[in-house]
């Protein structure tokens, strides 16, 4: 027989609560067994533990009740709508409970992210485990309490009220890119698919039907999962299809999508397993391509990658996959879920937001600089010299006349670092986390991820304009 010990500490906040219209203490789930999910929106290992969940959710939806514990890591992810747009965002039909001053944490004595607790249908903890792969090791203990509690448990269906997503024509707008013509291309996230655009907003092309999946075929019909990163080389699209882990390419002449990278499964790889082993891609985020080498930041294990484009093979590049923020060759260096990638010359600039840090990879020397940014627990928004300056949760970056763009995500403002100078100022404020950002044609484009906008700045005199983007009729 399997039950609980010790009651469950309250989870009821002063807060609120998402995904419903009320609010809930444990009482009110009494006869249900409870899996509590200790996650914070930003950190790429809660969002692995979703499909876990959903899996279980669907496979117990009579006796199971899965409640979000939100407890923020940044000061931007305790705001009650940033927790609504995540929970839009990736897609969350459960519970949530927005956790801001960390009291349920602390209750149930949470010291990692994520973390789940399971509650027997009594109120009482049967145990908690943090980290990913959940799903195997929850399973069984389900079927244990299941089969203790019998006719016991109530298996009535909650009546959830979820969170009803904002119209647009685009949805959590990613990363962007432009061509050789000029025009741009738009990792459209939330709609699953790419879009090839004009300056004015006008969508040319669409990759992906807008259903999420992995396959392969013609453009319109192809599927993805919530692409980000964008490459263009020698007339293919890369693309970091990132839920699926995995790297897409186009073919731009015959409008076909195959999978150049990745199975569709998550994979870990660290640096003191063999060097030289082919790897598959851990939640891409970001590309960059020089010399035939698509660099890759693998945000799910904490390293950048690399990937020949003729062999289409995958290689560690740097990083130990440990999160943290050092400095040292390409096999000391570790990163904190790298998310964005400029390439000057021969140097690859890395957004690491985790620590809210900018990197520098020199490719000639083999080395990782710090340029702004402390460590994991370090964040703000301070700007002037580098080492006085800080950001928080920075995911886009890109290189102009020496000069590096930042989309300053949780600060949902844009910053411009002065390399020579190593200074940096705000140049774009009032945005809603912006995930990337590109200078083209005299304007700075930003994607103004979950207001879901593309904008255009003037760089010479600071005016702001939404573009709209705008899809044919038959789209």
């Amino acid at each position: 027989m399997l039950t609980g010990r010790v009651n469950a500490p309250e989870i009821n906040t002063p807060h609120g609560w998402l995904n419903t219209d009320r609010a809930y203490t444990l009482k009110d789930f009494r006869g249900k067994i409870v899996l509590l999910d200790f996650w914070t929106f930003g950190c790429i290992n809660c969002q692995h533990l979703l499909p876990d969940l959903k899996r279980l959710e669907k496979e117990y939806a009579k006796e199971l009740v899965v409640i979000g514990v939100h407890s923020a890591k940044f000061d931007a992810e305790k705001r009650k709508n940033a927790i609504r747009q995540a929970i839009l965002k990736f897609g969350i039909e459960h519970l949530v409970v927005n956790d801001a001053d960390f009291e349920v944490w602390k209750q149930y004595a949470v010291n990692a992210w994520p973390t789940v607790a399971l509650i027997d249908p009594d109120g009482k903890v049967v145990g908690q485990r943090s980290g990913e792969g959940i799903y195997d090791i929850i399973k069984p203990h389900l079927d244990q309490l299941i089969q203790t509690f019998g006719e016991r448990i109530n298996r009535e269906p909650y009546p959830f009220k979820t969170e009803v997503p904002d119209t647009s024509v685009l949805k959590f707008p990613s990363k962007l890119i432009q061509d050789a013509e000029g025009h741009l291309y738009l990792s459209d996230s939330g709609n699953n698919r790419v879009l090839k655009l004009t300056t004015s907003g006008q969508v040319l092309e669409v990759f992906g039907n807008g259903q999420e999946g992995f396959t392969d075929g013609p453009a319109r019909e192809a599927t993805f999962a919530q692409p980000h990163g964008l490459a263009m080389h020698h007339g293919f699209l890369y693309i970091a299809d990132a839920k699926n882990n995995a790297i897409r390419k186009v073919n731009l002449s015959t409008k076909e999508v195959t999978t150049a990278a990745g199975t569709g499964e998550l994979s870990y790889y660290f640096f003191y397993d063999e060097i030289g082993v082919p790897v598959n891609p851990n939640s891409p985020w970001d590309l960059s391509v020089a010399d035939d080498q698509l660099y890759i930041a693998s945000a799910g294990n904490h390293q950048i990658l690399r990937m020949d484009v003729q062999t289409e093979k995958v290689y560690r590049f740097a990083g130990t996959g440990r999160e943290a923020l050092a400095d040292g060759n390409l096999l000391e260096a570790a990163f904190n879920q790298p998310s964005g990638l400029t390439l000057q010359e021969r140097t690859l600039y890395v957004a690491d937001p985790e620590a809210s840090a900018i990197r520098a990879v020199d490719l000639n020397k083999g080395t990782v600089t710090t340029l702004i940014g402390r460590g994991l627990f370090e964040f703000g928004d301070e700007d002037g010299d580098f080492d006085a300056a800080y950001l928080q949760h920075c995911m886009g970056i890109t290189e102009h006349h020496g000069n590096l763009y930042v989309a300053d995500t949780y600060n949902s403002k844009v910053k411009v670092m002065d390399l020579a100078k190593e200074r940096i100022r705000t140049v774009v404020a009032g945005l809603d986390e912006p995930n990337d950002v590109l200078i083209h044609s005299g304007f700075l484009w930003i994607t103004n991820t979950n207001a879901h906008e593309l904008w255009k700045v003037n760089l010479e005199t600071g005016e702001k304009e939404v573009v709209p983007v705008q899809l044919d009729a038959q789209e």
